[in-house]
């Protein structure tokens, strides 16, 4: 299986890179630091939630009904359309509670100031499951399919940055000790060659 993180991150890059970059009124630089912290919070919340009674059956239900990775295909065309309401529902729905640290952690560990990661992670949500949702085109995968290869997603995380993704199951699990976040950008700062090259 192709490895996810990789397909959002050349997703989003070049112009795309730069047009969320002046949405939220920050450098590209910042930008795309603050994604790669992002990215492995999503991620590993989405793993969590799949491996829940219903949970994956919930996620084949979603991106087969809206997030088909069509997004993928003009995401100049969603990021220029400025509505990113579906995001916000995504980001209630998959971090919970656990959103608001998850982004003042993502603050503190990119440099970007809370009201542009705010702004910021709304964009990405919808990004993440499109691109869920295409390898599930792709491969054909059922729930329990879909929910092995995100956990095959946390696994690679899990051998490059074992102490990172630690602090992310703390951060997941809602035990939040102040430094988190800085430890679980670790996972993502591997993907900012990705952004900043392209």
């Amino acid at each position: 299986m192709a490895d996810l993180m990789q397909l959002v991150t050349q997703a989003m890059s070049g112009n795309n890179l730069e047009s969320m970059s002046r949405q939220i009124g920050a450098d590209t630089g910042s930008t795309a630091k603050a994604i790669s912290a992002a990215l492995p919070v999503l991620l590993g919340a989405l793993d969590r939630n799949t491996n829940q009674a219903g949970g994956a059956d919930a996620l084949l239900n979603a991106i087969g009904k809206s997030h088909d990775g069509s997004i993928l295909d003009d995401l100049s065309g969603f990021l220029g359309g400025g509505q990113f309401d579906d995001g916000n529902a995504i980001l209630g729905h998959v971090l919970g509670g656990n959103r608001q640290p998850g982004e003042e952690g993502i603050s503190r560990a990119s440099g970007l100031d809370l009201s542009s990661v705010a702004r910021l992670l709304p964009m990405l949500a919808p990004i993440v499951l499109g691109a869920i949702g295409k390898m599930q085109r792709q491969q054909g995968y059922d729930a329990r399919g879909l929910s092995n290869a995100l956990s095959q997603e946390r696994d690679r995380a899990l051998q490059a940055h074992p102490d990172a993704m630690s602090s992310l199951e703390r951060l997941l699990d809602g035990n939040h000790d102040g430094q988190v976040m800085d430890d679980v950008v670790k996972i993502g700062s591997s993907l900012l060659d990705s952004f900043l090259k392209s």
